[in-house]
């Protein structure tokens, strides 16, 4: 099955922040967001590490004979570059960052997850119904998980940004990365976001805004819009991958916000 993605990408700071810690990059083969954590210029260095390291090992690979080891595998060599980073520079101690992917397989598509940015699906069917793939690696979640709070309460909870794992150079970080393998089906429409856009927009409204008819284009500059609208106060990152039949093999990565070139 020659399965392609069409996608579009939008990633701001926000009017409240000066920088950017979000990454992200985009090709017919595969789809990044990640949302950087930590102090000074930490969070950017994280994120843009993670996401170039990541996309170049894609970019590079028949991604549709990575089973789920082998994109664990990656994963952890994009850990390793963090690793690497700090010893360079101590004052990045601490730094870490969310990791979300989709990567195209034979007939399959793989969701790559940690942290707590987020992968939703929209069925290619007169509905446009969807739903959130991802399990959030937070405590709000964990705590719903375990009956403490309702779901309801979670995005006002006070410790709602506290995420519980993430890649941040130490060997163990990429044990906590999960991969998901769900059916390749041409009409999905596929969103990746950080949670500069959840914090604004619940499931229900960010899926009705990524529903519109339209191009991939029109739903990243609909989703944008609206979490700026609703003056979000983090950085916004959003990925949108319409699934299609037949479309291009391949070609280099588009890189946005901390990954971008700054040449």
């Amino acid at each position: 099955m020659g399965i392609s993605f069409v996608t579009a990408m939008r990633s701001v700071a926000g009017p409240y922040r000066s920088n950017n810690e979000d990454a992200a990059a985009a090709s017919p083969a595969f789809a990044i967001v990640a949302d950087g954590v930590g102090g000074h210029a930490g969070g950017e260095v994280a994120s843009g590490t993670v996401v170039r390291h990541l996309a170049r090992a894609l970019e590079g690979a028949d991604v549709a004979a990575l089973d789920p080891d082998a994109l664990r595998a990656l994963v952890a060599e994009a850990n390793d570059a963090l690793r690497r980073q700090v010893a360079e520079r101590p004052d990045l101690e601490g730094m870490a960052t969310t990791l979300t992917a989709l990567v195209r397989g034979d007939g399959v598509l793989r969701v790559v997850h940690v942290g707590d940015s987020r992968a939703y699906r929209l069925h290619g069917d007169g509905e446009r119904t969807g739903q959130r793939v991802t399990h959030d690696d937070s405590l709000v979640q964990e705590l719903v998980d375990a009956g403490a709070i309702r779901a309801a309460d979670a995005a006002h909870h006070p410790q709602r940004h506290v995420i519980l794992r993430s890649l941040g150079g130490d060997a163990e970080d990429a044990g906590d990365v999960t991969v998901l393998e769900v059916p390749a089906v041409p009409g999905d429409r596929w969103l990746l976001c950080s949670d500069g856009l959840t914090d604004e927009l619940d499931d229900d409204e960010l899926l009705a805004v990524a529903a519109a008819p339209g191009t991939a284009e029109d739903a990243a500059a609909a989703l944008l819009a609206a979490a700026l609208e609703a003056d979000a106060h983090d950085n916004v990152t959003v990925v949108v991958c319409d699934v299609v039949a037949e479309g291009e093999a391949g070609g280099p990565p588009a890189l946005l916000g901390a990954a971008a070139p700054t040449d």
